[in-house]
């Protein structure tokens, strides 16, 4: 009996890692898919000069969407509504950062952006991968977190508070970086079983990340 149940123990073991690697090579497949997507639906924006479509109609876009992308998260129009998430989000990334590349310097500090989100996501990611360490008891201080910042930045928005917005975006890149810690080591620890979730909540990771780095560069820029 001992044997048996070693067995089986093992047997259960060893479908959970694949079922877990599974989960991650999915999840980084369309994650690198959406990214590549997103930037596409970034650049025709800039290069047609869209206008931003406003705060009310991106937040009823992101939130629609998200909640089409939830609702059909275990079926192939998942993965569609993940397509139209994020290429609604690089929709409204292309006129922000055609107002930066207008600044002086303002390449440079897109790259900046770019590489310095690229550095936080594969170091703090690699990180988890290597070390395995569990990062669940975050979960409540991301979620309080999150939405504090959130309510903060419509304040600095609405009342044009331009030294909130500064210390809400330098919250956003410590949140962010938590939740990519968060997310990465609910995927290897199985606590995260849908790979278009993981996606989702990984790319919004990385765009606020982005776009947060962007407001810190751009003032320190203008500043100099």
């Amino acid at each position: 009996m001992n044997t048996q149940a070693q067995v089986t123990t093992l047997d259960r073991a060893q479908a959970g890692a694949l079922s877990t690697n599974k989960v991650i090579r999915n999840t980084y497949m369309l994650l690198s898919m959406t990214l590549a997507f997103s930037a596409l639906a970034a650049g025709v924006s800039a290069a047609l000069k869209l206008p931003h479509p406003g705060l009310i109609v991106t937040l009823i876009g992101y939130f629609g969407l998200l909640f089409l992308t939830t609702r059909f998260r275990n079926s192939g129009l998942g993965i569609a509504f993940v397509f139209g998430l994020t290429g609604f989000m690089g929709y409204t990334l292309g006129p922000i950062v055609s107002h930066y590349l207008a600044m002086p310097n303002g390449s440079q500090v897109v790259m900046t952006a770019m590489g310095g989100t690229a550095a936080i996501f594969l170091g703090l990611s690699a990180y988890v991968m290597t070390t395995r360490k569990n990062f669940s008891f975050m979960g409540g201080f991301l979620t309080v977190g999150i939405l504090v910042a959130f309510l903060a930045g419509l304040g600095a928005m609405f009342f044009e508070m331009p030294g909130l917005s500064l210390a809400v975006s330098a919250m956003f890149v410590l949140l962010m970086s938590g939740l990519i810690l968060y997310e990465t080591s609910s995927i290897i620890h199985g606590g995260e079983t849908n790979y278009v979730m993981a996606t989702v909540t990984l790319f919004v990771s990385i765009f606020n990340l982005f776009t947060s780095l962007l407001q810190l560069l751009g003032f320190a820029s203008n500043n100099d």
